[in-house]
């Protein structure tokens, strides 16, 4: 593991590109996570400043910070992010994952995109707020948490369940996804087993109406196809806002994505274009593991395929259940791992305000309210009723985000960490509750 620099310096909030540095410097893999060092250099970090914090840990390894800059009377506001990242392939990285390596513009790392650069800028944008001569108009609040690529089981559903009056009074969080987009709402989690039974026996025989062949029919039906349409009125927004900053030509393709019966023909047009539309106006299903069998020369009467379903909001277990049946003609036993509901819907009374920096700070610029496809640690905070916006604004180029996020060679522009700091911090100035 690369050394890393003492923490007593008191100008990180001027150097956000350093702090990202630090951070990508710990090895936070998850699993296992071990987040504490890094969780403990922010502790010192912040005590440098002079900014009062606390843990709180289901698993000592893992433990979550909070930290508080006092404010006036208006509602705290809440600055979040997660300090673990995915696994990696170092033999496939131009530079070491865990290095901060700065070099051709770019900051490399592991967590470069997800998400230590938003922990940065919202850490950065914190300290700028906790030395400056006036006090916000409410507390306000940066957590740091462990384990959101697991889940959030020991961070931020964890600090839901057992710890709600942490978010006492809080309305508003601004967390992390890539923008001029602002996240206000996300698909809902669902993983779920399905298990098929069949033939058993000696596999030197030939052998029918297998379990193994029933989920490979399955699997079969499920890849690649597409379920149900569902417009719902997060993405209808979403869409509509797109609609009205492009060309009318594209336009015009854009609004044909929310008529049902249009649907899918304009997706296969967008091609790889359409692909988040695609996965914001279906639930989407995708086998991820298998399980069956324990010896070579037998047929094992019972295979189990687990899911990994994400539904549109409003959707629940029960309904992608009946649509896989559907599309597959097969009847397995489903059983539901997860199911996490997220948001019901989206609180967008802060929208306005975020989206008129980002505007004012970009010529020409839009923000568009955006459902995101994947899951964040937002879903937990709904259950506490405070609404998450995903806002760490970054001007990422020509580096395909979605693309790099998880994989090799994860690397941000360093000069829009600087920019999206700056633009967290005019959030932060304004709010006034």
């Amino acid at each position: 593991m690369v050394s890393h620099d003492a923490p007593v310096a008191t100008d990180y909030h001027e150097r956000p590109v350093d702090l990202l540095r630090e951070l990508l410097r710990f090895e936070t893999v998850n699993p296992p996570g071990d987040e504490r060092p890094c969780i403990e250099w922010l502790g010192d970090l912040l005590a440098a400043y002079g900014v009062e914090y606390d843990t709180y840990a289901r698993d000592p390894g893992r433990p979550n910070l909070l930290a508080r800059v006092p404010g006036g009377d208006a509602p705290p506001l809440l600055l979040y992010g997660h300090v673990d990242v995915v696994p990696v392939d170092e033999d496939a990285w131009t530079h070491d994952p865990f290095a901060g390596v700065v070099e051709d513009g770019y900051v490399w790392g592991r967590g470069a995109l997800d998400m230590k650069s938003g922990v940065a800028m919202f850490l950065a944008a914190f300290l700028r707020a906790a030395v400056a001569d006036e006090a916000p108009a409410g507390d306000l609040l940066f957590l740091a948490v462990a384990d959101e690529e697991g889940g959030g089981d020991d961070g931020m559903a964890y600090l839901v369940d057992e710890h709600p009056d942490l978010f006492a009074d809080v309305e508003y969080a601004l967390g992390g996804v890539e923008t001029y987009p602002i996240q206000v709402n996300e698909k809902r989690l669902c993983w779920m087993e399905a298990t098929f039974t069949g033939t058993s026996g000696h596999a030197s025989l030939p052998t029918a109406d297998t379990a193994m062949g029933e989920m490979a029919a399955f699997v079969s039906a499920v890849d690649g196809q597409r379920l149900p349409v569902h417009v719902t009125p997060a993405v209808e927004g979403m869409v509509e806002a797109l609609a009205d900053a492009v060309a009318a030509d594209v336009a015009e393709q854009l609004r044909g994505l929310l008529d049902p019966d249009q649907t899918d023909d304009v997706l296969d047009a967008m091609g790889e274009d359409g692909r988040i539309f695609d996965a914001l106006l279906h639930n989407t299903a995708n086998v991820t593991r298998v399980r069956g069998g324990d010896k070579e020369n037998v047929v094992p009467g019972k295979v189990t395929a687990l899911l990994d379903c994400r539904l549109v909001p409003g959707q629940e277990p029960a309904d992608v259940i009946a649509e896989l049946t559907a599309l597959t003609d097969a009847d397995p036993e489903f059983d539901i791992v997860r199911y996490d509901p997220g948001p019901p819907a989206a609180d967008v009374g802060l929208f306005d305000e975020l989206a008129g920096h980002l505007e004012a700070a970009v010529e020409g610029g839009v923000a568009v309210p955006l459902v995101m496809f994947g899951g964040t640690d937002g879903r937990h905070l709904a259950r506490v009723d405070v609404q998450s916006y995903g806002y760490t604004p970054m001007q990422v180029g020509d580096i395909p985000f979605l693309d790099l996020a998880h994989s090799s060679d994860e690397r941000i522009p360093a000069e829009t960490v600087g920019w999206g700091t700056d633009r967290i911090y005019d959030a932060v100035r304004a709010y006034d509750g």
